[in-house]
Protein backbone atom coordinates (compact mmCIF):
# COMPACT_ATOMS: atom_id res chain seq x y z
CA UNK A 1 0.00 0.00 0.00
CA UNK A 2 1.08 3.15 -0.55
CA UNK A 3 2.42 3.61 2.27
CA UNK A 4 3.66 6.75 1.22
CA UNK A 5 4.60 3.31 1.46
CA UNK A 6 4.21 6.94 0.10
CA UNK A 7 3.46 5.40 0.06
CA UNK A 8 2.35 3.85 1.94
CA UNK A 9 0.84 5.20 1.10
CA UNK A 10 1.88 6.55 0.39
CA UNK A 11 3.38 5.28 0.89
CA UNK A 12 0.46 4.86 2.70
CA UNK A 13 2.35 6.08 0.02
CA UNK A 14 3.51 5.98 0.77
CA UNK A 15 2.88 5.75 0.21
CA UNK A 16 3.04 1.56 -2.40
CA UNK A 17 0.76 -1.34 -2.87
CA UNK A 18 1.63 -4.93 -3.65
CA UNK A 19 -0.17 -8.25 -3.65
CA UNK A 20 1.87 -11.43 -3.76
CA UNK A 21 0.37 -13.70 -1.15
CA UNK A 22 -1.05 -16.37 -3.43
CA UNK A 23 -4.53 -14.86 -3.13
CA UNK A 24 -6.51 -14.03 -6.28
CA UNK A 25 -6.40 -10.39 -7.33
CA UNK A 26 -9.86 -9.90 -5.84
CA UNK A 27 -10.23 -12.02 -2.73
CA UNK A 28 -12.34 -11.18 0.29
CA UNK A 29 -11.01 -12.35 3.64
CA UNK A 30 -13.12 -14.59 5.80
CA UNK A 31 -12.79 -15.14 9.50
CA UNK A 32 -12.07 -11.64 10.76
CA UNK A 33 -12.60 -11.24 14.51
CA UNK A 34 -16.13 -10.23 15.45
CA UNK A 35 -17.22 -6.62 15.70
CA UNK A 36 -17.61 -7.20 19.44
CA UNK A 37 -13.80 -7.09 19.65
CA UNK A 38 -12.96 -3.91 17.67
CA UNK A 39 -9.27 -3.89 18.64
CA UNK A 40 -8.70 -7.45 17.37
CA UNK A 41 -10.78 -6.82 14.26
CA UNK A 42 -8.91 -3.59 13.49
CA UNK A 43 -5.53 -5.28 13.97
CA UNK A 44 -6.58 -8.19 11.72
CA UNK A 45 -7.63 -5.81 8.93
CA UNK A 46 -4.30 -3.99 9.23
CA UNK A 47 -2.45 -7.32 9.18
CA UNK A 48 -4.21 -8.36 5.98
CA UNK A 49 -3.35 -5.03 4.39
CA UNK A 50 0.26 -5.49 5.49
CA UNK A 51 0.44 -9.11 4.27
CA UNK A 52 -0.44 -8.03 0.76
CA UNK A 53 2.56 -5.69 0.68
CA UNK A 54 5.15 -8.40 0.17
CA UNK A 55 7.26 -9.79 -2.63
CA UNK A 56 7.70 -6.90 -5.05
CA UNK A 57 11.48 -6.75 -4.57
CA UNK A 58 12.35 -3.37 -6.07
CA UNK A 59 10.56 -0.82 -8.22
CA UNK A 60 10.97 2.45 -10.10
CA UNK A 61 8.36 5.00 -11.12
CA UNK A 62 8.00 8.54 -12.40
CA UNK A 63 5.91 10.97 -10.42
CA UNK A 64 4.36 14.38 -11.08
CA UNK A 65 3.55 16.55 -8.07
CA UNK A 66 0.82 19.15 -8.62
CA UNK A 67 0.49 21.82 -5.93
CA UNK A 68 -2.75 23.82 -5.73
CA UNK A 69 -3.01 26.89 -3.52
CA UNK A 70 -6.14 28.23 -1.82
CA UNK A 71 -6.91 30.38 -4.89
CA UNK A 72 -6.82 27.39 -7.24
CA UNK A 73 -3.48 28.28 -8.86
CA UNK A 74 -1.24 25.32 -9.62
CA UNK A 75 2.44 24.55 -10.02
CA UNK A 76 4.08 21.27 -11.01
CA UNK A 77 7.18 19.29 -10.13
CA UNK A 78 8.64 16.18 -11.76
CA UNK A 79 10.31 13.45 -9.74
CA UNK A 80 11.80 9.99 -9.98
CA UNK A 81 11.05 7.41 -7.30
CA UNK A 82 12.96 4.23 -6.42
CA UNK A 83 11.92 1.64 -3.84
CA UNK A 84 13.62 -1.42 -2.36
CA UNK A 85 11.91 -4.06 -0.27
CA UNK A 86 13.95 -4.76 2.85
CA UNK A 87 14.96 -8.46 2.94
CA UNK A 88 14.62 -8.23 6.73
CA UNK A 89 10.91 -8.94 7.14
CA UNK A 90 11.05 -7.46 10.63
CA UNK A 91 12.02 -4.01 9.42
CA UNK A 92 10.77 -1.39 6.95
CA UNK A 93 11.53 -0.71 3.29
CA UNK A 94 13.76 1.91 1.67
CA UNK A 95 12.91 4.64 -0.81
CA UNK A 96 14.69 7.40 -2.71
CA UNK A 97 12.86 10.29 -4.33
CA UNK A 98 14.67 12.79 -6.60
CA UNK A 99 13.38 16.04 -8.16
CA UNK A 100 14.02 16.65 -11.88
CA UNK A 101 11.94 19.86 -12.25
CA UNK A 102 11.65 22.78 -11.65
CA UNK A 103 15.22 23.93 -12.03
CA UNK A 104 15.39 25.65 -8.63
CA UNK A 105 15.01 22.32 -6.79
CA UNK A 106 16.48 20.00 -9.43
CA UNK A 107 18.57 17.30 -7.76
CA UNK A 108 16.93 17.64 -4.34
CA UNK A 109 16.59 14.09 -3.01
CA UNK A 110 14.99 12.38 -0.01
CA UNK A 111 16.25 9.01 1.24
CA UNK A 112 14.09 7.10 3.73
CA UNK A 113 14.83 3.97 5.76
CA UNK A 114 11.58 2.92 7.39
CA UNK A 115 11.72 0.90 10.58
CA UNK A 116 9.21 -1.38 12.21
CA UNK A 117 9.58 -0.01 15.74
CA UNK A 118 12.30 2.63 15.90
CA UNK A 119 12.10 6.13 14.44
CA UNK A 120 12.61 6.17 10.67
CA UNK A 121 15.89 7.44 9.26
CA UNK A 122 15.60 10.18 6.64
CA UNK A 123 18.17 12.29 4.81
CA UNK A 124 17.59 15.25 2.49
CA UNK A 125 20.16 16.25 -0.14
CA UNK A 126 20.23 19.96 -0.99
CA UNK A 127 22.15 20.54 -4.24
CA UNK A 128 22.36 24.31 -3.76
CA UNK A 129 24.68 23.80 -0.81
CA UNK A 130 25.84 20.29 -1.80
CA UNK A 131 24.97 18.99 1.62
CA UNK A 132 23.15 15.96 3.02
CA UNK A 133 20.92 16.92 5.94
CA UNK A 134 19.59 14.34 8.36
CA UNK A 135 15.91 14.90 9.22
CA UNK A 136 15.48 14.73 12.98
CA UNK A 137 12.48 13.06 14.57
CA UNK A 138 11.19 16.44 15.77
CA UNK A 139 11.00 17.72 12.15
CA UNK A 140 9.16 14.80 10.55
CA UNK A 141 5.80 16.54 10.95
CA UNK A 142 7.03 19.45 8.83
CA UNK A 143 5.92 20.01 5.23
CA UNK A 144 8.00 18.34 2.54
CA UNK A 145 9.30 20.90 0.01
CA UNK A 146 6.22 23.13 0.31
CA UNK A 147 3.71 20.35 -0.34
CA UNK A 148 0.79 19.21 1.83
CA UNK A 149 2.69 15.99 2.57
CA UNK A 150 4.78 15.81 5.73
CA UNK A 151 8.11 14.00 5.88
CA UNK A 152 6.48 11.25 7.92
CA UNK A 153 3.90 10.68 5.15
CA UNK A 154 6.73 9.41 2.93
CA UNK A 155 7.69 6.66 5.37
CA UNK A 156 6.46 3.10 5.07
CA UNK A 157 3.53 2.75 7.41
CA UNK A 158 4.75 -0.27 9.35
CA UNK A 159 1.92 -2.06 11.13
CA UNK A 160 3.79 -2.16 14.44
CA UNK A 161 3.86 1.65 14.61
CA UNK A 162 0.16 1.96 15.40
CA UNK A 163 -2.64 0.80 17.67
CA UNK A 164 -5.79 -0.19 15.73
CA UNK A 165 -9.52 -0.13 16.38
CA UNK A 166 -12.23 -1.19 13.92
CA UNK A 167 -15.05 1.38 13.86
CA UNK A 168 -17.51 0.27 11.18
CA UNK A 169 -18.01 -0.99 7.63
CA UNK A 170 -19.57 1.39 5.13
CA UNK A 171 -19.91 2.07 1.38
CA UNK A 172 -16.96 3.83 -0.23
CA UNK A 173 -17.37 4.75 -3.90
CA UNK A 174 -18.32 1.54 -5.74
CA UNK A 175 -17.39 -0.88 -2.96
CA UNK A 176 -17.48 -1.45 0.80
CA UNK A 177 -14.72 -0.37 3.16
CA UNK A 178 -13.62 -1.24 6.66
CA UNK A 179 -13.08 1.98 8.61
CA UNK A 180 -10.37 1.62 11.23
CA UNK A 181 -8.77 4.10 13.59
CA UNK A 182 -5.02 3.91 14.06
CA UNK A 183 -3.01 5.86 16.62
CA UNK A 184 0.73 6.44 16.14
CA UNK A 185 2.97 4.81 18.73
CA UNK A 186 6.14 6.50 17.49
CA UNK A 187 7.41 9.75 18.98
CA UNK A 188 7.10 13.17 17.35
CA UNK A 189 4.25 12.27 15.02
CA UNK A 190 2.26 15.26 13.83
CA UNK A 191 -0.96 13.25 14.20
CA UNK A 192 -2.94 12.09 17.21
CA UNK A 193 -4.89 9.57 15.13
CA UNK A 194 -5.85 8.59 11.61
CA UNK A 195 -9.08 7.17 10.19
CA UNK A 196 -8.31 4.71 7.41
CA UNK A 197 -10.73 3.32 4.80
CA UNK A 198 -9.57 -0.14 3.59
CA UNK A 199 -11.67 -1.83 0.92
CA UNK A 200 -13.06 -5.25 1.82
CA UNK A 201 -12.16 -6.82 -1.54
CA UNK A 202 -8.50 -6.05 -2.23
CA UNK A 203 -7.59 -4.62 1.19
CA UNK A 204 -6.12 -1.45 -0.31
CA UNK A 205 -6.21 2.01 1.26
CA UNK A 206 -8.93 4.22 -0.25
CA UNK A 207 -8.87 7.24 2.07
CA UNK A 208 -7.05 8.44 5.20
CA UNK A 209 -8.16 11.29 7.49
CA UNK A 210 -5.35 12.80 9.57
CA UNK A 211 -6.06 14.50 12.90
CA UNK A 212 -3.58 17.04 14.27
CA UNK A 213 -2.16 17.32 17.78
CA UNK A 214 -5.30 19.15 18.89
CA UNK A 215 -7.37 16.23 17.51
CA UNK A 216 -8.89 18.39 14.74
CA UNK A 217 -9.22 17.08 11.20
CA UNK A 218 -6.14 18.42 9.41
CA UNK A 219 -5.79 16.59 6.09
CA UNK A 220 -7.41 13.94 3.93
CA UNK A 221 -5.55 11.64 1.55
CA UNK A 222 -7.56 10.10 -1.31
CA UNK A 223 -6.09 7.16 -3.26
CA UNK A 224 -7.61 6.50 -6.68
CA UNK A 225 -7.00 4.99 -10.12
CA UNK A 226 -5.73 1.68 -8.79
CA UNK A 227 -3.96 -0.45 -11.39
CA UNK A 228 -2.91 -4.08 -11.10
CA UNK A 229 0.56 -4.88 -12.48
CA UNK A 230 1.69 -8.39 -13.39
CA UNK A 231 -1.50 -9.67 -11.76
CA UNK A 232 0.27 -9.11 -8.42
CA UNK A 233 1.07 -5.52 -7.64
CA UNK A 234 -1.61 -2.93 -6.86
CA UNK A 235 -0.68 0.71 -7.32
CA UNK A 236 -2.91 3.81 -6.88
CA UNK A 237 -1.84 6.10 -9.72
CA UNK A 238 -3.27 9.24 -8.13
CA UNK A 239 -2.97 10.39 -4.53
CA UNK A 240 -4.48 13.70 -3.44
CA UNK A 241 -3.70 15.25 -0.06
CA UNK A 242 -6.12 18.04 0.89
CA UNK A 243 -5.35 20.39 3.78
CA UNK A 244 -8.61 21.43 5.44
CA UNK A 245 -7.01 24.30 7.35
CA UNK A 246 -5.17 26.03 4.50
CA UNK A 247 -7.40 25.06 1.57
CA UNK A 248 -4.32 23.83 -0.30
CA UNK A 249 -3.88 20.44 -1.98
CA UNK A 250 -1.09 18.33 -3.43
CA UNK A 251 -1.68 15.61 -6.02
CA UNK A 252 0.84 12.87 -6.84
CA UNK A 253 0.42 11.27 -10.27
CA UNK A 254 2.41 8.07 -10.86
CA UNK A 255 3.47 6.65 -14.23
CA UNK A 256 5.96 4.19 -15.75
CA UNK A 257 6.01 1.65 -12.93
CA UNK A 258 8.70 -1.01 -13.37
CA UNK A 259 9.41 -3.91 -11.03
CA UNK A 260 12.47 -6.11 -10.44
CA UNK A 261 14.82 -3.57 -12.06
CA UNK A 262 17.97 -4.73 -10.27
CA UNK A 263 18.20 -2.08 -7.55
CA UNK A 264 20.36 -2.99 -4.54
CA UNK A 265 21.29 -1.57 -1.15
CA UNK A 266 24.09 0.38 -2.84
CA UNK A 267 21.44 2.51 -4.58
CA UNK A 268 20.02 3.58 -1.22
CA UNK A 269 22.92 5.10 0.70
CA UNK A 270 23.60 8.68 1.76
CA UNK A 271 26.42 8.72 -0.83
CA UNK A 272 23.89 7.82 -3.54
CA UNK A 273 21.91 10.99 -2.79
CA UNK A 274 24.45 13.20 -4.55
CA UNK A 275 24.47 11.06 -7.69
CA UNK A 276 20.70 10.44 -7.76
CA UNK A 277 19.94 13.28 -10.21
Amino acid sequence: MIRVQVYGVLLSAVMAMSLSTGLPAHAEVAGLPAAADPAARGAAIAAENDKRDKGWGDARADMKMVLTNASGETSERALQFMMLENPDAGDGNWSLMTFDLPRDIEGTALLTYSHAKDADDQWLYLPAVKRVKRISSSNKAGAFVGSEFAFEDFSTQQMSKFDYTWLRDEPCDDRTCHVIERKPLYEASGYTRELVWVDTTDYQFRKIDYYDRKDALLKTLSLTSYTLYENKFWRPLELTMTNHESGKATKLIWTAYKFHTGLTKDDFTTASLERAR
